[in-house]
């Protein structure tokens, strides 16, 4: 089996989606199937056109990611001759993917990590026309008859099936993490002087960073032996830079800490040592930051939107609705300890990469 990943990024890029099909395609190789990735290319540093075992990955240099959607169709036509089926995800790589699988009549899978619909309409960060562009770009690509929607979870294939996507094209695949990676690192006895919470990941729209500034101004007086840590990137740079205003905004300097390009070992280890972890999102399709938050058995404020509720288990407290009043009240029961528990459930990236392979070999 020869198959062609269009992907937006992929490896030395690290995140959960990157992991996996890292891990999907080792396993491919090793099974002596044929693979090429069509990607971009993140760091100057990495090669363009790199040759592997049993693997070729061709790197785009983009200067925005939305211009991979254009830059990918030559590579794409170009390197999908002999491919049996083509792999890609939602969003910017899904387009040329399509297209060229459509001209060259190529089997296509498409992984959608989540779908919004109308929630575009109702996020921070952006003007009407972007939302609207953005709505209908994802409309569009719904629209298309890809061979099989991959849904991360139950909720995104409700929310593909209610976008009008064709039940039998539906398949649901958890993603998966490798639990040997996130055992708890062996820690001072000591605990953190003040109460920790607790948000890492990156600066997206759909994060509920905004109201998690507003929320830890409303608690910074009543929780005073308290602070917000927030592990982010640097980037987008307008992003961050909102976000310092923010925190300056609301008198928040002296109870926001700031910190960037953790390691995975300090990342993990400032989890583990935080008291909670807060995921105010308005939409998640799985959230790995949950699932990796679980595993290292640290409790998680949920906003309880989408998959969250599929994922989040152990300690936990669920926002009684989206607003930046209920996450201060579920922060403020968090610090009392006022804790919800359930039933834990773990997603082994050994079954999401049989499932996958799975797929594939019933398409082919």
């Amino acid at each position: 089996m020869k198959i062609l990943f269009v992907l937006e990024n992929y490896y030395p890029n690290i995140g959960g989606v990157e992991t996996l099909f890292k891990i999907l395609i080792e396993r491919l190789v090793a099974a002596n199937h044929e693979c090429t990735v069509v990607t971009s290319q993140l760091h100057p540093d990495d090669p363009l056109d790199e040759s592997l075992p049993g693997l070729r990955i061709i790197r785009i240099p983009v200067s925005n990611r939305y211009l991979f959607t254009l830059q990918a169709l030559r590579p794409v036509w170009r390197h999908i001759g002999t491919c049996d089926l083509v792999q890609t995800t939602s969003y910017n790589a899904a387009l040329p993917a399509f297209l060229i699988a459509f001209l060259r009549r190529k089997k296509i899978v498409v992984t959608f990590h989540e779908a919004w619909g109308k929630l575009w309409f109702r996020l921070p960060f952006m003007g009407r026309i972007g939302k609207i562009a953005h709505y209908l770009f994802e409309q569009l690509l719904l629209k298309l008859p890809f061979d099989r929607f991959v849904a991360v979870s139950h909720s995104t294939a409700r929310r593909l099936l209610e976008e009008g996507v064709s039940e039998k094209r539906i398949e649901t695949i958890y993603n998966g993490i490798d639990y040997q990676e996130f055992e708890r690192p062996e820690l001072p006895s000591e605990n953190e002087p003040k109460f920790t919470f607790t948000y890492f990941g990156r600066l997206g729209i759909s994060k509920g960073l905004d109201l998690l500034i507003e929320a830890a101004a409303q608690i910074r007086q009543s929780l005073p032996d308290s602070r917000l840590q927030l592990i982010v990137p640097q980037e987008p740079a307008e992003f961050l830079d909102w976000l310092q205003g923010a925190i300056q905004q609301n008198g928040l300097e002296d109870y926001v800490v700031l910190r960037h390009h953790l390691s995975f070992h300090d990342l993990k280890k400032a989890i583990v040592q935080s008291d909670c972890v807060v995921i105010p999102s308005y939409s998640e399709g799985f959230c790995f930051a949950a699932v990796e938050t679980v595993a290292l058995g640290t409790p998680i404020i949920s906003s309880g939107q989408a998959a969250l509720p599929e994922v989040v288990g152990g300690k936990y407290i669920e926002m009684e609705s989206l607003s930046v009043d209920d996450l201060a009240k579920a922060m403020t029961a968090a610090y009392r300890g006022a804790w919800q528990e359930k039933t834990l459930v773990r997603f082994e990236l050994e079954t999401t990469v049989e499932a996958y392979l799975e797929l594939y070999r019933s398409l082919t």
